[in-house]
């Protein structure tokens, strides 16, 4: 194989892990989590490699992420064995014009670099690639937006961290402090931080009251909180 083969090859192989990987942790910030950490691990499922991290305990958390987890890593050994080795045998069998097939080969490695560099990096073409995956998953899975929306952070042994972001405030805490709703004393939950606006998230206070749109950094029981809220894991950074 010359370097011009390898190099085309090499160009194909990192494109199609990227388009793979984008579109898993699409699928895993589904489920709620940060777009960070779900790239993270999937990554790390595609490739077998590094999913040995505290972080992984949040995958292990619900029995949606498992299943999306076992679904990556299958799909990750299945594209290492057959799809790379299929390139291999078509690039090593095909006969093409030397001249044009050694500038294709050059400008594929350029090419992908530039297309990977301006998804990631240029805000609105990468906003418009989400919100065109969001809106043809609200489709698929005719999600509908009565629920209140959370995203797990992170797990301190059996409690966790997460972010709950109030579409709509349950009808019992309406109009209630946070002190009069009882939250710590009968869910177990605490009310750490309340994100409003675009302002930054303060301490929530004995005198909070919840307001639609209010981003909650909730500790307690995962599925405590889920119930307590109304809320469904959703796309993460919504």
């Amino acid at each position: 194989m010359n370097i011009s083969l390898a190099l085309l090859l090499f160009s194909l192989v990192v494109l199609l892990y990227w388009v793979i990987t984008e579109l898993f942790t699409f699928f895993f910030r589904l489920t709620g989590l940060p777009a960070e950490k779900a790239r993270f691990q999937v990554i790390s499922l595609l490739t077998g490699t590094g999913f040995t991290t505290r972080e992984s305990e949040i995958v292990m958390s619900s029995r949606k992420r498992r299943r999306l987890a076992r679904i990556t890593m299958l799909f990750g050994y299945v594209f290492n064995i057959t799809i790379v080795s299929a390139f291999i045998n078509v690039f090593l069998s095909m006969k093409v014009i030397e001249v044009g097939y050694e500038l294709f080969s050059f400008l594929l490695p350029l090419g992908t670099i530039a297309l990977i560099f301006v998804f990631m990096r240029v805000p609105k073409i990468h906003a418009w690639g989400e919100n065109l995956l969001r809106r043809i998953a609200d489709r698929i899975f005719d999600r509908k937006e009565t629920f209140n929306a959370i995203m797990l952070v992170d797990n301190i042994g059996s409690e966790s961290i997460a972010q709950v972001v109030l579409r709509h405030i349950p009808e019992e805490y309406r109009g209630l402090t946070l002190a009069e709703t009882g939250l710590r004393a009968e869910t177990g939950i605490l009310v750490m931080l309340v994100g409003r606006g675009s302002g930054k998230p303060v301490a929530a206070r004995a005198d909070t009251v919840f307001e639609a749109g209010d981003k909650l950094t909730v500790f307690g029981d995962y599925q405590t909180i889920c119930k307590t809220f109304h809320a469904r894991e959703h796309f993460a950074d919504d």
